[in-house]
């Protein structure tokens, strides 16, 4: 029972690698599908890609979870839950931008990329110093409206895969919330990543 947290973010590494291959394909960007790809074929991808996207944002909330309830919290599990993280978001993001995703998502995902990779690097710098980060709780609901805000933009993405109403009236306010939701995690993405640069800037400058 214990080890059922780490099988969850191991599941969660493995869905997200699964969903952006599926995204990749559903592109036509994986080379052995070549120009086989057919129409029903790449519906079906893009609906396992974002299945296997919520499948993945959920196993977040309950590998935490699970891990103080049984009282299994581990290292290894506090080093893979953000590596998990890291790999599902960036993972849609790539996944979005091999579809062609609408040119208003990829500022907003640029920011957020950008802020994952420079946290992570201040984090390994901050670690050879013997310099621990604490995870804010701001940065805690950060990836949870990432998650939600990536899920929304993959509806809108795959919208025609599952057979979902063309009517601009009902299609256009669904993007227009999802792109708002990407705006507000990318927001409040960037405030964490200020605080983080702040943690490590005044635990240095004592170091």
């Amino acid at each position: 029972m214990r080890a059922i947290p780490n099988m969850l973010t191991g599941l969660r590494l493995a869905l997200a690698l699964f969903m952006f291959l599926a995204l990749a394909a559903a592109a036509g960007d994986v080379p052995w599908l070549g120009d086989t790809l057919t129409q029903p074929t790449q519906f079906a991808l893009e609906r396992w890609a974002f299945w296997a996207f919520v499948v993945a944002a959920v196993t977040d909330f309950f590998d935490g979870a699970l891990a103080r309830r049984l009282s299994a919290t581990s290292k290894w599990g506090a080093i893979l839950d953000p590596i998990a993280d890291k790999v599902l978001v960036c993972g849609a993001v790539l996944g979005l931008m091999s579809l062609g995703s609408n040119p208003q998502v990829v500022l907003p995902a640029a920011l957020i990329l950008f802020r994952e990779f420079t946290v992570s690097a201040l984090r390994e710098v901050a670690a050879g110093k013997g310099i621990t980060l604490p995870v804010t709780l701001l940065a805690k609901w950060k990836t949870t409206l990432q998650l939600t805000a990536l899920g929304a933009e993959l509806l809108v993405a795959c919208w025609a895969s599952f057979g979902l109403s063309a009517d601009p009236a009902v299609q256009g306010p669904v993007t227009l919330v999802a792109h708002g939701l990407l705006w507000i995690a990318a927001a409040v993405t960037l405030i964490t990543g200020v605080q983080y640069w702040e943690q490590a800037r005044k635990a240095l400058a004592r170091a």
